[in-house]
């Protein structure tokens, strides 16, 4: 059976980054979905989201995940912050494969993004606003889409990616012979 791995959260909340650490840990391809929708409209998610609007880019988003996700092979798939907000999209995460929520409080997320003019959603005059809005709406939904949730607060990202290793092997998807030989050539 394959071993896919998809990270979901709030906009900021480290899936990119974390994912692309945990799949060149794990040897694992790492597929950013917002990376790959990109690829398929030839232009930023920001300029399409624009022109066409939230609701034509969400249908781009739930046909590219399930294509990911239909695909046969091992994967860490971080996911963009809102893909969660489409039932086919929290079903099919769910259903097929491991979803690690990487939870985020709208304060640590403005921190985090306060400079960011890439995020479309974030574009407005507050917000911090913004970001608490969003996740009142957005975190019931990652709780029911995720498996596994991890507290981002602080850590760094190889703290992150060793906890997600661990519950993982706890949870038997991964062998502890892997995650030991993933942890022992981190530290080399």
């Amino acid at each position: 059976m394959a071993l896919k791995i998809a990270l979901v959260g709030m906009p900021g909340g480290g899936k990119s980054t974390v994912g692309r650490q945990l799949a060149r840990l794990l040897g694992l391809p790492g597929i950013d979905s917002d990376t790959e929708i990109e690829k398929r409209l030839g232009e930023s998610i920001r300029s399409y989201f624009e022109r066409e609007g939230e609701a034509a880019f969400r249908d781009v988003e739930a046909q590219v995940i399930a294509e990911l996700l239909a695909t046969g092979g091992d994967m860490v798939l971080a996911t963009g912050g809102g893909a969660v907000l489409r039932e086919a999209n929290r079903e099919a995460l769910h259903g097929q494969s491991t979803v690690i929520y990487l939870r985020s409080t709208p304060e640590e997320l403005f921190r985090r993004l306060r400079h960011d003019t890439q995020r479309p959603l974030l574009q407005v005059k507050d917000p911090l606003k913004k970001l608490r809005e969003l996740y009142a709406q957005r975190d019931p939904l990652y709780r029911r889409t995720a498996h596994f949730v991890l507290e981002t607060g602080r850590p760094s990202v190889h703290a992150l990616v060793n906890m997600i290793l661990m519950q993982l092997e706890l949870a038997g998807l991964v062998s502890p012979e892997r995650v030991a030989a993933t942890v022992g050539a981190e530290r080399c």
